[in-house]
């Protein structure tokens, strides 16, 4: 099973979405910005990249759109992980390189079986 990237800028929220889906068995790597985000990708990360939109300095958005220009989406799957209720505009513009579009506050049950899902797809 492929990994986890956790993105958020709450240490509270990489605590408790990493304790989640570790006790499920699934490795997560975190990282509390854009920037260390994109460190990680650097390093070679391939898998499920659960990505927050309101970060100080880099906003998610900002780093889909220096995934896709340094190419970092080969291999990855990018869900955006926000408070924001209802999807962003912008959500639009990177469709096609957006999987799908996760509320917080969240339900853990249904969190750990989009990841179980989005996982699936990523290991056909």
């Amino acid at each position: 099973m492929k990994p986890v990237l956790l993105v958020d800028d709450d240490p509270g929220i990489l605590q408790v979405v990493k304790a989640i889906l570790e006790m499920k068995g699934v490795t997560v790597y975190t990282a509390d910005n854009g920037r260390a985000c994109l460190e990680e990708l650097k390093k070679g990360f391939k898998g499920l990249i659960l990505l927050d939109i309101m970060m100080p300095e880099m906003n998610g958005w900002e780093v889909v759109k220096t995934m896709i220009e340094t190419g970092y989406t080969e291999g990855n799957l990018i869900c955006m992980f926000t408070a924001k209720p209802s999807p962003d505009p912008v959500l639009a513009e990177y469709a096609q390189y957006v999987l799908g579009y996760i509320c917080k506050p969240f339900d853990a049950e249904a969190l750990v079986k989009t990841v179980y899902e989005y996982l699936a797809f990523l290991d056909r």
